[in-house]
């Protein structure tokens, strides 16, 4: 069984084609794979469906075992051997239907929309600037006055919690540098900790910081230093259409796990 890894925006996942990886669920695959110490440190696991005359076919797990949609890891996964050539490929990750499309060595994906997606009132009480979206996930984000400065393993697990929100949210914080250009850090549920990038925070940020800054354009600078791009167009009503994310996506090759490394999932 090969076990493919590709990077984007400094995260780095697992790519399993679904017709080889029999015997576990993706969420055990996830489990035993993924985490550090035991595993190989990945950002989240993908099984992918073999191309073909319809949308392209990507479930996607986080280290803990949990289903979420991932974009960053969407984006990355058209960096595997095997997958769709085309300059530009509809998908559905996760059940949302999106589209990527290749922009030199970055990829770009246009996110989910629709009924249901866009920026929510925020939930919850803050002492900050705030804003908060659902994207085919839930996204906290908090303006502060500078991203170095702020503690996130003690701000964000409390908010990651809050029983304002059932099953948790994403934790951001944005620190505006320019006209169109802010910094940036994640703390991601299922991952439970911070990461390089969470594309789909990024874009929240950058629809949140639109609805108040009027610039429908972004160069995010992410905690693992390198940039991404959001462009969309935002709705009075806080919806937003062709919503783009962009960024580097690197193939980083393939390993072969042991199999015996199934054999040593809790049960």
């Amino acid at each position: 069984m090969d076990l493919h890894l590709a990077s984007a925006s400094g995260n780095v996942f697992g790519y399993l084609w679904a017709d080889e990886a029999k015997g576990c669920s993706g969420e055990d695959y996830a489990k035993i794979l993924c985490p550090r110490g035991r595993g190989f440190g990945l950002d989240g696991l993908f099984l992918m469906q073999r191309p073909g005359s319809g949308p392209w076919l990507l479930e996607h797990w986080d280290t803990d075992g949990s289903k979420t949609f991932c974009s960053n890891g969407s984006r990355a996964a058209l960096a595997v051997p095997g997958a769709p050539l085309d300059p530009s490929v509809d998908v559905i990750s996760n059940g949302e239907e999106i589209r990527l499309r290749r922009e030199g060595e970055a990829i770009g994906i246009r996110m989910p929309e629709g009924e249901g997606f866009g920026l929510r009132p925020v939930p919850m009480p803050l002492s900050l600037p705030a804003g908060f979206g659902w994207i085919g996930n839930p996204q906290l984000v908090l303006r502060v006055p500078f991203v170095a400065a702020v503690d996130l393993a003690v701000l964000a697990p409390p908010l990651r919690h809050h029983a304002a929100l059932a099953g948790g949210t994403n934790v951001n914080v944005v620190e505006v540098i320019g006209p169109g250009e802010a910094k940036i850090r994640s703390w991601e549920r299922g991952v439970e900790g911070e990461t390089l990038c969470c594309g789909t925070g990024s874009a929240v940020a950058a629809a949140w910081l639109t609805s108040i800054e009027g610039h429908s354009t972004w160069r995010l600078h992410t905690a693992g230093g390198e940039v991404v791009k959001v462009e969309l167009t935002l709705g009075e009503d806080g919806g937003w259409r062709n919503l783009w994310l962009s960024g580097p996506v690197l193939r980083l090759g393939v390993v072969h796990p042991d199999p015996t490394l199934l054999l040593r999932l809790p049960r």
